[in-house]
């Protein structure tokens, strides 16, 4: 069930009144509805997903349990063990089989050995479940390292890994965070409801104007590599950086948004990151919880920073590589996390403060980008192709049909709004342009055109968000 379908609102109105008229008395009650809801909303795409669901939800729960109980310490290593193998393997089984089965059969074939038979499977891949593995394997690990006692509550424990809001494409939620949250009763506030709109209006507006808008002359130059110059793949390029910028940021502002409607604090999952003026500084603001969690549960126990400096750029290597492969099965992702991990080395050994300035904001811009070729290119032949067409054969602009320069031009108008109230944020501190204006009629009429570009802009129902792929 897709966020931008007509499924979801009558889905969400109907939760919303069950759960707010009707069973509003009853922590526990509240709780199975949720529950209910969201194995409704995920076995929408597929209910045979499910089983992987309550699988990682018992085994997880289980385990919690049984580090928890286990007096001796290596006791508890091996419990935590078996949850990180099993949410590995799940994940690894599910997304990477394929994929390292045909590397490894191209490499034989490479050397010219033959294959009769390659080994592949016909695997479909859940949706979300890079997602809700992590959450459900931070909840074990934290117990593990003593920040959490596991919950008694087994529906509201299989609730905070279901939640719909954020089931497929995060926040990846800290169970430190969020499960309290399911154990807490909560109420009704005109403030959650109001800061929940808002902030699922400013979702849909990044997601159906500026994303879908911008994908329609990406997908054109990006799918037909061979018919474009290298002026076309920049300017494409550019455009993807604010396409899955809106793509996934306006899925986070619509999960938190949908969540504060039921009385939950998500965390916050994007902060303006093209304002960033490092790399490292990009990092620390964009997908902040997945990359707070690679941080905390790899980087760190890899040794972070605080080993010798060959070691320390090891793990920062090795976590944006792995960072790459967690994104997808296909080479183009690894070498998008080893691009990152080596502008990271390269900040270490020669660029060490956080220099502010917009010098430096536009040089981290183009370094994102760049490193945006390989995650947005069919495969790592076409990033090579591409990049090579920008630096030998600039040529001409693509402008396509007519329709293709309308997208365009209203991908240009909503990325200029997006960057008008991103600066606003960034440099006045304000939630939102419009909201915190002392007269009424602005912040209304505001709205009202955020709403209307949604509506006439908006591009519906013809494409889903680009982070259920992984």
């Amino acid at each position: 069930m897709l966020f931008n379908s007509l499924a979801f609102f009558l889905f969400l109105c109907i939760v919303f009144v069950l759960y707010w008229f009707i069973v509003y008395k009853n922590l526990k009650f509240q709780n199975i509805l949720l529950l209910i809801a969201s194995y409704v909303f995920y076995g929408w795409w597929d209910w045979r997903f499910l089983s992987l669901i309550a699988l990682s939800t018992l085994t997880d729960y289980f385990v919690g349990f049984r580090i928890y109980q286990s007096k001796d310490k290596l006791m508890q290593k091996r419990w935590l063990w078996v949850s990180v193998l099993f949410n590995l393997g799940l994940l690894g089984f599910f997304k990477y089989y394929n994929f390292f089965v045909e590397s490894w059969v191209d490499l034989l074939t490479s050397v010219g050995y033959e294959f009769q038979n390659t080994w592949t499977l016909k695997v479909i891949l859940p949706v979300g479940i890079s997602f809700y593995t992590f959450q459900t394997l931070s909840y074990s690990i934290d117990i593990y390292r003593k920040k959490l006692k596991p919950t008694n509550d087994f529906i509201a424990f299989a609730a905070f890994v279901s939640f719909f809001p954020q089931l497929v494409a995060g926040p990846i939620e800290r169970a430190t965070n969020l499960v309290p949250q399911f154990l807490k009763k909560r109420k009704f506030t005109y403030q959650n409801f109001s800061t929940g709109i808002k902030l699922m209006i400013w979702g849909f507006f990044l997601k159906l104007v500026v994303a879908d808008r911008a994908a329609i002359y990406v997908d054109a130059v990006y799918n037909n590599i061979e018919n474009h110059d290298g002026l076309s793949f920049i300017v494409a390029t550019v455009l993807f950086a604010f396409q899955i910028y809106g793509d996934f940021a306006g899925y986070s502002l619509i999960a938190i948004g949908t969540s504060k409607l039921f009385g939950f604090d998500l965390m916050t999952n994007f902060r303006r990151p093209y304002f960033s003026a490092s790399v490292s500084e990009f990092w620390t603001r964009w997908h902040i919880s997945l990359s707070t969690w690679f941080r905390d549960y790899l980087y760190i126990p890899l040794g972070g920073n605080r080993v010798g400096k060959m070691r320390w750029l090891y793990n920062l290597f090795v976590t944006f590589l792995i960072s790459g492969l967690w994104h997808g099965a296909n080479w183009t992702f690894i070498a998008w996390g080893a691009l990152n991990g080596l502008y990271l080395i390269a900040e270490v050994l020669v660029y060490r403060k956080n220099r502010k300035g917009i010098i430096n904001v536009l040089l981290t811009f183009v370094l994102i980008n760049f490193s945006w070729i390989f995650f947005r290119a069919n495969s790592i032949d076409n990033a090579f192709y591409i990049i090579k067409t920008i630096f030998t054969a600039p040529g001409r602009l693509y402008i396509g049909s007519g329709d293709d320069i309308a997208a365009l031009l209203y991908a240009i108008l909503a990325i200029g709004i997006l960057l008008f109230v991103e600066t606003k944020k960034e440099y006045f501190n304000t939630l939102f342009s419009i909201s915190k204006n002392k007269y009424e009629i602005v912040r209304h009429t505001g709205y009202a055109v955020v709403v209307f570009m949604i509506l006439y802009f908006g591009v519906f129902g013809k494409s889903q968000f680009i982070y259920f792929q992984f």
